[in-house]
């Protein structure tokens, strides 16, 4: 495997677009600090663990029980320390925002002289609702002096003919009704190298023109304030190759998407914050709601089929961060706005969908472990594909464990002496840090003037993170042994990589299809409560939070899927977004131009 050498280095930049000495020491010592704490986590759990289980002798069951515990903590740690650094940046200092984002201290206007393409990449989705959500991005910047300097690329990846037919109508309808000049639609007969390939095929044939580039998944929708606020900072750090935006859940009817994204919402604010204070320029992207230097990205960011056969071999599938990693080889840095702007996305609207794309993502970010060694990465780029590979690899530790803990408990030896308080402190506290980054995105918006009652109050507030912090737990059992499953099937190659459309839209989910797809998750829970009733029950007690999501797996999917569960959260206004009670300009532009479109698909 072979990429094409750097054409600029860092030194080959201007002085006055050079990190400073300062900025670089800086950066130094909050890594420091962050392994200094994830570090001395790590330590103190293992070591409270491995005390507990040692108190009537060490077996070959406790040494694995350690060795899931090691595996779990690191994740809940980091998580932890981010979202805890997170919070206080926004509540212990004044400027924590522009500490963790220094090019936000005197932001620049944006200036014309440049071209920027707007790509909506499209894969067997829906027409209608995926262009009327372009359309309303195109008419947010339309209403702006900077309206000439964009043009909107749908790159249709489509393999099925009616769909891709309705695709050219709506284009050719959008087209005519607005003018042709800046509006334009391709569509590949291929799929090669998946959404990376294509828009691969937009740079190579028609990328030359643009200084600047913002991927869009069919989902995506983004406010011309917060484009051309980007679009400032690019133009204003000619450094900066890829500027990441916080994306937030769309208002959504399904039940599940909206306590999936009110979770999510809460845990990605103060986390990302607190992640972006650390990691600097070496920041994540996420392949969409992006604003991206295209020159650097056209050049270094080429991503090569790896060895071998798929799953593993082929076209790598989690390509944003390995794009975010060779845009920073190249001497080019990656940042992330980590406030909450006019970015959105949707989130799936059911279990089964949620997993389909979690798996999705576990198969292409286990293929990084073939680009660790890849030459020129900075130690910190190095990390995030570790990271990335870790974030599923050690998913397993916790089915594991649990399956492990009546095999423990029955070894286990009565006596006075055992430190049952400590065994509590330690499950207390990993519950805790698994749940940190919610809780300090909820603590955010207690602290903050009006949060809660862009919310709808605080005791709809209250209510809907009561909800999610149950639905969390249920989820989180589902995902944790489709996850093991997946790496089971992998270790037996009966795994292929695929990549189709995506459900987009809330739907009910059979209860035979349920129990077709979650009778295995069923049958574990129930048959690690059953040991634990057997050996100790004041165990299962304990545990109940973890395993109810396996027992509870078959009417958890059916209900959170189900429109009246939807719709009785909608009516109370439970699980809203902000956007919902108070829509921006682009929110409303894309209902309207939902409408329009659905009249002409009719």
């Amino acid at each position: 495997m072979s990429f094409r050498p750097d054409l600029q280095s860092p030194a080959s930049f201007p002085p006055s677009a050079r990190a400073s000495r300062a900025e670089v020491a800086t950066l130094a010592w909050r890594r420091r600090f962050m392994l200094a704490a994830n570090g001395a986590t790590l330590a103190a759990v293992g070591a409270a663990t491995a005390f507990v289980l040692a108190q009537d002798g060490f077996t070959l069951i406790d040494g694995l029980v350690l060795l899931c515990a090691l595996a779990i903590t690191p994740w809940h740690a980091l998580g932890f320390w981010n979202a805890a650094v997170g919070l206080a940046l926004r509540h212990r200092r004044r400027d924590g925002v522009v500490a963790a984002a220094p090019f936000l201290d005197a932001p620049a206007p944006p200036h014309a002289g440049t071209r920027v393409a707007i790509l909506m990449t499209l894969r067997n989705e829906d027409p209608a609702r995926a262009i009327a959500r372009l359309r309303a991005v195109k008419a947010d910047l339309d209403a702006t002096a900077l309206a000439p300097i964009f043009d909107y690329h749908l790159l249709s990846d489509t393999s099925l003919p009616e769909v891709a037919a309705e695709e050219e109508a709506l284009v050719a309808s959008w087209r005519a009704q607005e003018g042709a000049a800046h509006v334009f639609y391709r569509r590949r007969l291929s799929n090669a190298g998946f959404k990376a390939g294509n828009i691969r095929d937009f740079l190579e044939a028609h990328g030359a023109p643009y200084e600047f580039m913002l991927p869009l998944d069919a989902d995506s929708l983004m406010g011309a304030g917060t484009i051309l606020n980007m679009l400032g900072i690019l133009q204003a750090h000619p450094r900066m190759g890829i500027l990441q935006s916080l994306a937030v859940g769309l208002p959504a009817t399904s039940g599940f998407a909206r306590l999936f994204q009110f979770g999510m919402r809460a845990g990605m604010r103060c986390y990302t914050l607190g992640a972006t204070w650390w990691a600097g320029d070496c920041g994540p992207y996420w392949g969409h709601n992006a604003l991206i230097r295209v020159a650097p990205f056209r050049a270094f960011c080429h991503l090569p089929d790896l060895p071998g056969a798929p799953p593993f071999g082929g076209p790598i599938l989690s390509h944003d961060q390995m794009e975010a990693v060779l845009m920073r080889r190249a001497g080019f840095e990656v940042r992330v706005l980590p406030v909450e702007a006019e970015s959105y996305e949707e989130n799936p609207p059911a279990a089964t969908d949620f997993i389909t794309r979690d798996l999705r993502w576990c198969l292409g970010n286990l293929q990084y472990v073939k680009l660790l060694g890849l030459p020129g990465l900075a130690p910190m780029s190095r990390f995030q594909l570790l990271w990335a590979i870790l974030m599923f690899a050690t998913v397993p530790a916790l089915p594991l464990a649990l399956a492990l803990v009546p095999l423990a408990a029955s070894e286990a030896t009565a006596g006075d002496d055992f430190p049952a308080g400590l065994a509590a402190a330690i499950y207390g506290v990993l519950l805790l840090m698994s749940q940190a980054p919610k809780l300090a995105g909820w603590i955010d918006v207690a602290l903050t003037p009006g949060g809660a009652a862009r919310y709808g109050g605080a005791k709809r507030f209250a209510v809907s993170a009561a909800m999610e912090l149950v639905f969390s737990f249920l989820l989180s059992a589902l995902t944790s042994l489709a996850v093991t499953m997946l790496l089971a099937r992998l270790a037996l190659g009966r795994v292929a990589a695929r990549w189709g459309g995506q459900a987009r839209d809330g739907h009910a989910v059979p209860l035979g299809l349920a129990v077709r797809q979650f009778w295995g998750p069923t049958l574990f829970g129930l048959a690690v409560a059953a040991g634990l009733a057997a050996v100790a029950p004041a165990l299962l007690l304990w545990l109940a939070p973890l395993l109810a999501g396996y027992v509870l797996a078959i009417p958890f999917v059916v209900a959170t899927a189900d429109p009246r569960f939807g719709a009785w959260l909608t009516a109370r206004g439970l699980a809203a977004t902000p956007e919902e009670r108070d829509p921006p300009d682009v929110l409303l532009r894309l209902r309207g131009a939902t409408v329009e479109g659905l009249e002409q698909a009719a």
